[in-house]
């Protein structure tokens, strides 16, 4: 987290259809290998020596080598830490996205000791996720529990890990609880992450890309942000978002989803008065992508989108959820009102761009 800066908004009204990714988990989470570092049972509590003895080797220190560029265009070399858990025993690490974007070299250093340059697998910045590789083998690696979100319970006991403010001699470990489930924040690149764990569990620059880990020793979330402006208030992408994603930064390189090609507000009562519309819930279209699926179906800015599908559609969540819950290549209908006109049309979802 020592690149990029998070606050927590306390609105968060417009929001890109482009974020919307299914939150499923895969059929498959083993590496061709066939190593499985998925859990679907929440495990046996440990005690605090078994959990660090656990969970401490699988916790790597990252560091990023980058190249900006000041007023003159003369290079300043950067660095920036972070933190990244291992999750097979050939040297898949998972972090965030803000960790190693714009990186020209990033190292990874294990509890042991032992440094290795690290490979880019993938990266997705909508999710802040991001895989590398190091050239090893037979390395300790930690589980993720599906379902995060259902299996924790606020009050559940969790600790934090990480390289926080790059301190020498190992990571740092802090325990706290769930502090609320299901929480959505805006970060500093206008991208909204949903379904992200609140935690008092203290996480500092250098923890992001870290493991929040229940008493069991399973990853039930990925360290990403803390409220600046506030005590104690921590954030973590649960597994919901992050094990499909994974996967497909594995697998493919990159995270493939359907797209609309809208920008959209959820309509509030002072929004329908704002821009006098004729429905009082829904999805208000506040832009259109050029040549896009929505475009080509007639969708316009200051449409409300009402019903995508057989789905009601009254809030953009509503929205996002529904895109998501479909396939590249499906045709997907929908009513809209066109000012004071129901109107429907259908649009072909594609890939959505990087």
């Amino acid at each position: 987290m020592t690149k990029s800066k998070y606050i927590l908004l306390a609105v968060l009204l417009i929001v890109g259809i482009s974020l919307a990714v299914a939150n499923t988990v895969p059929n498959s989470t083993s590496f061709a290998s066939g190593y499985v570092y998925v859990d679907e049972q929440t495990g046996s509590e440990l005690s605090t020596q078994e959990l660090v003895a656990d969970v401490a080797p699988a916790v790597v220190s990252i560091v990023t080598e980058s190249v900006s560029y000041n007023w003159f265009w003369q290079a300043v070399p950067q660095t920036g830490a972070g933190s990244g858990i291992i999750i097979s025993p050939d040297g898949y690490v998972v972090t965030n996205n803000h960790v190693v974007e714009g990186a020209n070299k990033v190292t990874v250093t294990l509890s042991s000791g032992n440094t290795y340059e690290a490979t880019l697998v993938g990266t997705d910045a909508e999710t802040d996720l991001a895989v590398v590789k190091i050239d090893a083998s037979g390395l300790d690696y930690l589980h993720f529990l599906t379902n995060s979100l259902e299996q924790l319970g606020v009050l559940d006991p969790v600790v934090a890990v990480g390289n926080a403010l790059a301190l020498p001699g190992g990571p740092t470990w802090t325990l706290g609880v769930v502090s609320n489930l299901g929480r959505s924040i805006e970060v500093d690149t206008g991208v909204v992450l949903k379904d992200i764990i609140q935690t008092d569990a203290a996480i500092n620059a250098g923890n992001s890309g870290g493991p929040l880990v229940n008493m069991a020793g399973q990853v039930v979330g990925i360290n990403v942000a803390i409220a600046s402006n506030a005590e104690n208030i921590g954030f973590a992408i649960s597994t919901d978002t992050a094990i499909p994603v994974v996967q497909s930064l594995i697998n493919e390189g990159k995270v493939v989803r359907p797209w609309l090609g809208v920008s959209v507000a959820t309509v509030t009562p002072a929004i329908q008065q704002y821009y006098h519309l004729s429905v009082d819930t829904g999805a208000l279209i506040t832009s259109v992508t050029s040549g896009s699926p929505a475009d080509e179906a007639g969708l316009r800015a200051g449409d409300v989108i009402t019903k995508l599908g057989d789905g009601d559609v009254n809030t953009a969540d509503d929205l996002i959820s529904a895109i998501g819950s479909h396939q590249i290549g499906d045709q997907v209908e929908i009513t809209y009102y066109h000012g004071s006109v129901q109107k429907i049309t259908a649009a072909t979802l594609e890939e959505s761009p990087s």
